[in-house]
């Protein structure tokens, strides 16, 4: 018989800064992870979806 395992996130993305030369946009991701109530902060997606990974056993 298969588990079923249900892991739900709440991603929030806040713009921080622009580099006038560049255009270059810079982002803080906000990621909550529902069933823990647990927010955590990262500074690219790249991090928030490694965190994400790990919260359901992909990493």
């Amino acid at each position: 018989m298969k588990t079923k395992q249900v892991a739900s996130f709440v991603l929030r993305f806040q713009l921080t800064d622009i580099e006038l030369d560049s255009g270059r946009k810079y982002w803080r991701v906000k990621v909550t992870h529902v069933q823990e109530d647990k927010e955590v902060l990262f500074e690219s997606v790249d991090s928030a979806m490694e965190f994400i990974k790990e919260v359901v056993g992909e990493s």
